[in-house]
Formats: structure tokens, sequence, C-alpha cells
């Protein structure tokens, strides 16, 4: 399927970056099961949390080492599904599976302290959309796909700038939650809009705008960091990679374009229909009902123990 059959199973799979990942996942195991004790307010943590965390690390895994990974540096498309995946899927699923015990702790040693007005809505909504329009400009984006460090840099970055704007979406602890309903309103279509510029920019061109995926020399050099061998044979062999798609380049970073809007589009518009949801329920009092004969049934069972 568009040209895997042509890589080898590291290639593909990157061995070593799946490693590091199912690491991460038995420590989250071992973290939120023998090791829980050890937090105040440890509680068990229910099914469908795990289960989040387990799916943003499984699309992480594939948009940074798998073979979305892969095509994404082959087809500009698929390197936009790759960051979607990345920042927009992977990021908020596996905050989401993190019990709010686990942050409190966290945030108790946080040695970043000085640094939490970055998490300001504003403030953080910029950071991550300014760093990834500033990363689609033509210039930028080749270089960082031609300087291994640095692309590696950019993009833990953008993960933690990431991270900081979901953080004021979907924060789990109240005590930290700086936006109430209209806020989040707010913020989501602040995200929506500030995206809108790089992902026209892309749509919109007139002709290809990355050297990457559009000459074959530059995007041999890329390749050259995501697969073994020498990357003048990949010339030799596909002679560049028009070789794996019938689409034009110029079509291809369209497609990559709308691809991206779409996808944040539609998280975003899912995370408004969530927010309006719980808004609703909570001015018409219901969410207070219903914390409240929660607290009822708590202390009923305490004293029907005791």
């Amino acid at each position: 399927m568009l040209g895997l059959q042509y890589f080898s199973f590291a290639d593909k799979w990157s061995p070593l970056f799946l490693a590091v990942m199912l690491l991460l996942t038995a420590g989250y195991f071992v973290l939120i099961g023998p090791l829980s004790g050890r937090f105040p307010g440890s509680a068990e943590v229910p099914l469908w949390r795990r289960g989040l965390f387990l799916c943003g690390m499984l699309a992480l895994y594939l948009a940074q080492g798998g073979p979305v990974s892969l095509l994404g540096h082959i087809l500009f498309s698929f390197h936009m599904v790759s960051m979607a995946l990345s920042y927009l899927v992977a990021v908020p699923l596996i905050m989401l599976g993190i019990p709010d015990w686990c942050w409190r702790a966290f945030i108790k040693v946080n040695p970043f302290r000085r640094l939490s007005f970055l998490a300001q809505p504003v403030v953080a909504a910029l950071l991550f959309n300014g760093l990834f329009s500033l990363y689609h400009i033509p210039v930028i984006h080749d270089y960082v796909m031609l300087n291994f460090a640095v692309h590696r840099l950019y993009y833990g970055v953008l993960f933690l700038t990431s991270a900081l704007m979901w953080w004021n979406l979907i924060n789990p602890l109240p005590e930290q939650r700086r936006l109430g309903g209209l806020g989040q309103v707010g913020f989501i279509f602040l995200n929506m809009v500030l995206l809108t510029p790089a992902c026209g920019l892309i749509i919109f061109a007139s002709a290809p705008l990355y050297a990457t995926y559009s000459n074959p020399d530059v995007w041999a050099r890329a390749m050259g960091y995501c697969v073994s061998g020498n990357p003048a044979a990949l010339l030799q062999a596909f002679g560049g990679p028009s070789f794996f798609s019938s689409l034009s380049p110029k079509v291809d970073q369209q497609v990559g374009g709308i691809a991206m809007k779409f996808i944040q589009e539609f998280i975003f518009a899912s995370m408004l229909v969530f927010v309006f949801y719980h808004w609703y329920k909570k001015e018409n009092g219901q969410d207070h009902a219903e914390s409240s004969a929660s607290s009822g049934d708590l202390e009923d069972g305490v004293l029907n123990r005791a």
C-alpha cells in the first residue's frame, strides 16, 4: 500500500521508538496500579480512562514511529495527518487517560512553576498555533526536515505547547481551571481561527511550497533520517516522491491542508458540543443536582458500612 512494501520492517515500525512507547505504557500501568497507594487520594482508575490513554499512545506511535510517520516523509498529505494525530488526537487522549490524583502529584513537584504563565489560555493558544504555523513556512519546514536534531527538538516543543493548549479545555482539576463555559467556547474559536492562515496558505498556494516533497534530491536527504541505507539509493530506486502517488505535489499539498483543517474543525466542533452540553446542564442546575445525589449516595454507603 502506497509503496510501503519497498521498505523494511524497521523503517515502517521503528522498533526503538516502539520499545520506548511500550515502556512508557508499562510505567503508566505500574503507576496507577502497584504504586497508586503512594499518592494521596488515589483511587481505582476506570477502564474507559485506561482505554483513552492506550488510544492516545497508539495514535502517537503511529504518527511518530509507525507507518504514518514514514508516509509523512514521502507525501505532504500524510505529514499533515501525522501532525493532526500527534497534537490534536494523541495529546488530549493521553491527558484524559491520566487520573486527577496523578495530575495533583505532578503539579505539586512541578519544577517549572515559574513558567506557569505559559499555560494561560491566550498565551497557550498563541504558542501552539504560532509554532505550528511558523513550522509550515516553507524555508523553516525544509530546514527542520533536513536537520534531525532540530526536527526532534521542534516536535518535542510542539508536543509540550499542544499539552498547554489542551490543558485549558480538558483540565481535570477544578481548582486549576481558568475558563468557564463561555471562556471555553471563546478559546475553542480562538484556536480554530489561529490555525486558519497556515492552512489557507497551504491550500491556496499556486505552486508546491516544500522542497522536501517536490525536489527529489531534497526529498532523498530528508528521507535519510527515517529509513536505513544510502539516500542516493532512494533516488536510484524511486526517482522521487512522485513514485508513491499519482497526485502532483501541488494537489498532495492541497489535500494535506484540507485534511488538517477538517480534522481540527471536527475535533474542536466535538469539543464545542461537549462544552455546550455541560454548560447547559450547569445553567439548569443538573450538574449540581447530580453531584448532590452522588454525595448523598456516598454518605448513605458510608453510614450503612458503619
